[in-house]
C-alpha cells in the first residue's frame, strides 16, 4: 500500500514484499528510533513500527516539506494491522477515475487548479467504484466512454476543515467511444482538456501531483510497448 502524504510516498509492505533491489538511505530497526527529519534523504526504512511512531512520521509528513526525502517505507510482519491503524488516523473519503485513451493511443488529461490531471470525482450514493468512475469522465470531459478493466488504487492526505482526510480513488482504463462534444466542465474548475501521446502525457504530467505521475507509471507496465525483432 502506497500512501501519498503532502505529496511524499509512504510505503506499507510486508517482509515479503521487501525488494532487495532497493538500496535506503538510513535504517531504523528500533520500533521508536526517530532521528531528527531533517537528516533524513532519499529512501528511509523502518522496521515494524510501533503506533507512536506512525503518528510521529504522519505528523513530520503532513507538516513539513522534506525536500531532500524521496520516500519512507515500513515494513512489518503484520501488514494488515498496520494499514488498519494508519487508516484510523484519518477519514476515509472514496473517488474514482479513468485513464482514458483513444483509437490513436493518445492519453486525455484535464488541467484543473493549474496541474495537469486525469479526472476523477467522489462517489454519489449507491454507485459502485465502476459506476462512480464512469460518470466523472463523462461529466467532467463531455465525452462517451467504456471501461476496459481496473488499473490501480491510489491513496492520498489532505486537510480539509482542520479534518485529516485519507482519500482513496479507484482508478479504470477506459476507451473513448465519441469525443466529438469534448469539453472541459468548467464548474469543477477544469479549464482545459487534451489528447496526448504518451511520451507528451509523461511532460505534461511533470507539472502535476507525485500521486498521478505514480498512476500514469502503473499504466505503462501495463502497455508495454512491443520489442523490435
Amino acid at each position: 500500500m502506497r500512501i501519498f502524504v503532502n505529496d511524499k510516498p509512504l510505503d506499507l509492505i510486508s517482509y515479503e514484499e521487501l525488494d532487495g533491489r532497493k538500496t535506503f538511505e538510513s535504517i531504523y530497526h528500533q520500533p521508536d528510533e526517530l532521528l531528527n527529519s531533517v537528516e533524513w534523504q532519499d529512501d528511509v526504512l523502518f522496521h515494524e513500527p510501533s503506533h507512536d511512531l506512525v503518528i510521529k512520521l504522519l505528523y513530520v509528513l503532513r507538516t513539513r516539506k522534506l525536500k531532500n526525502l524521496d520516500s519512507i517505507t515500513l515494513v512489518t510482519k503484520d501488514k494488515a494491522s498496520l494499514k488498519k491503524f494508519v487508516k484510523s488516523r484519518f477519514m476515509i473519503i472514496k473517488a474514482a477515475g479513468g485513464v482514458v485513451t483513444n483509437k490513436k493511443k493518445k492519453v486525455l488529461l484535464i488541467f484543473r487548479l493549474g496541474k495537469w490531471d486525469f479526472p476523477k470525482g467522489k462517489f454519489d450514493k449507491g454507485e459502485t467504484p465502476e459506476q462512480c468512475a464512469l460518470r466523472e469522465v463523462e461529466e467532467e470531459c463531455a465525452v462517451k466512454v467504456k471501461v476496459t478493466r481496473h488499473l490501480y488504487n491510489t491513496w492520498h492526505t489532505y486537510t480539509q476543515n482542520r479534518k485529516s482526510i485519507l482519500k482513496k480513488t479507484y482508478w479504470y482504463e477506459m476507451e473513448c467511444l465519441d469525443d466529438k462534444n469534448m469539453t472541459p466542465q468548467k464548474e469543477e474548475g477544469i479549464d482545459d482538456i487534451r489528447w496526448f501521446y504518451e511520451p507528451d502525457a509523461k511532460i505534461a504530467l511533470v507539472n502535476s501531483y507525485p500521486s498521478m505521475r505514480y498512476l500514469f507509471k502503473q499504466f505503462i507496465k501495463n502497455h508495454p510497448k512491443p520489442q523490435i525483432l
